[in-house]
């Protein structure tokens, strides 16, 4: 398929094992509660002399007479360490080298020569732990830049990322590029924040609130001893909430409110039981409370988003962050607030990368070494045998061929200008 000039460059399984991986470019986003990794490791490459001599049988168009890019044949990685244990981020970082690869300044000390760009509160409280252990400097990017980048990222470039899910029901959603703007993107990260999404560079970020990941992550922490945000999760689906949960049934003799469109089984309070249960928290399982918790935070960031996209006249909601993590009922207590509120009017909508939008923002911010406008474009390819399709990026010179995977990577061709 071709479109504007550009044509599809085909990737195969043969090309993606001919080669072994050379890691280059690394971009961090070192939150509150999580650091979350993004870098890319190229398997093969292909200058632009080589497609010329017919090595690549379908390429870049060239008829621009700009021959001066070459092609890279790799993956993008997403790794995760919890903020709190930073030391291991920086061993696995050191042990994979990731540190060699990012911006080179030639002008700076040889000790100093690293540059890796990073996004998030602790790129600036922790640049002296990682420029004393790892020897690299951080370049600070703007964190709502970053996160805006990322998911229009994602949105414009990979195929089957977002999706609805409600009622065990999980739906792939296409992507209209010429209707994306406006949208808001909900990050939800130990807190969160709302943005007002426009354009590729034009967002505002127009509300937020304290009770987010870190919330459940602390509360849970506190009440149940679970040592870490994924044991929590894990707990909250064994779990119970309307054991403390006060259901609109608990006040109106088991029967609706109907009147005002509340069934019985809606919460009317979060926790409302234990004010009139003479129990101690002993008392109570550990998965009912983690359940009542997990319940309570979602329905309040569902609720607030859509009061948002209700100010705005936004029908589409994106909620990204590793809240979620994909967590079906953390997605359907969202989708459901969401539909309940909004009449069925709006769409609370999930990335699967959802984690990742900050770093990833970071990643497109290189700038030298040949990663100019690197993954502007991308074309997906569902198996080997698939045929390929164009997904119209920014309208710059690059493009990627990627085939999603479930394991934490991005197979994927790059075009970079040299």
């Amino acid at each position: 398929m071709e479109g504007d000039g550009i044509k599809v460059a085909k990737l195969g399984e043969k090309e993606l094992k001919e080669c072994e991986d050379q890691v280059s470019h690394l971009a961090l986003d070192i939150g509150g509660s999580l650091i979350k990794i993004v870098y890319f490791s190229s398997i093969s490459s292909c200058s632009s002399d080589d497609q010329k001599h017919g090595v690549l049988k379908d390429g870049i168009d060239t008829s621009s007479g700009n021959l001066n890019y070459k092609f890279l044949t790799g993956r993008l990685h997403f790794v995760k360490f919890e903020t709190s244990k930073i030391g291991e981020c920086i061993k696995f970082i050191s042990s994979k080298r990731l540190h060699h690869y990012g911006d080179q300044d030639d002008e700076a000390p040889a000790s100093d020569k690293s540059i890796i760009k990073a996004t998030g509160g602790g790129a600036f409280k922790f640049a002296d732990l990682f420029k004393e252990k790892l020897g690299i400097i951080l370049d600070k990017v703007d964190e709502m830049s970053c996160l805006v980048a990322g998911a229009n990222f994602l949105l414009k470039a990979v195929q089957r990322e977002a999706f609805t899910y409600m009622n065990g029901q999980k739906e792939y959603v296409q992507i209209d590029h010429e209707d994306l703007y406006p949208y808001l993107l909900v990050n939800v990260g130990s807190g969160v924040s709302m943005i007002k999404v426009d354009g590729d560079n034009e967002f505002e970020r127009v509300s937020g609130t304290s009770v987010g990941g870190g919330t459940f992550w602390g509360l849970g922490k506190l009440l149940t001893k679970c040592k870490s945000f994924d044991e929590l999760l894990e707990l909250s689906h064994q779990g119970n909430n309307r054991v403390i949960d006060m259901l609109v049934g608990d006040i109106y003799g088991g029967t609706d409110y109907s009147k005002i469109g509340l069934t019985s089984t809606t919460i009317a309070s979060s926790f409302g039981k234990a004010v009139s249960e003479n129990k101690e928290l002993e008392e109570y399982r550990a998965e009912d409370v983690a359940r009542s918790l997990l319940r309570m935070i979602s329905n309040n960031i569902g609720q607030i988003a859509y009061l948002n996209a209700l100010r705005f006249g936004l029908k589409r909601i994106f909620f990204g962050g590793f809240f979620i993590r994909g967590h079906e009922y953390t997605m359907d207590t969202i989708s459901v607030g969401v539909h309940f509120w909004s009449k069925g009017e709006a769409k609370a909508l999930f990335l699967r990368h959802e984690g990742f939008l900050g770093a990833l923002g970071a990643f497109r911010n290189y700038e030298k070494n040949g990663f100019t406008d690197v993954t502007h474009e991308f074309m997906e390819q569902h198996s080997s045998k698939a045929k390929s399709s164009f997904c119209a990026g920014d309208g710059l010179q690059s493009s990627t061929h990627a085939d999603v995977k479930d394991n934490g990577c991005i197979e994927c061709r790059v075009q970079v200008r040299n």
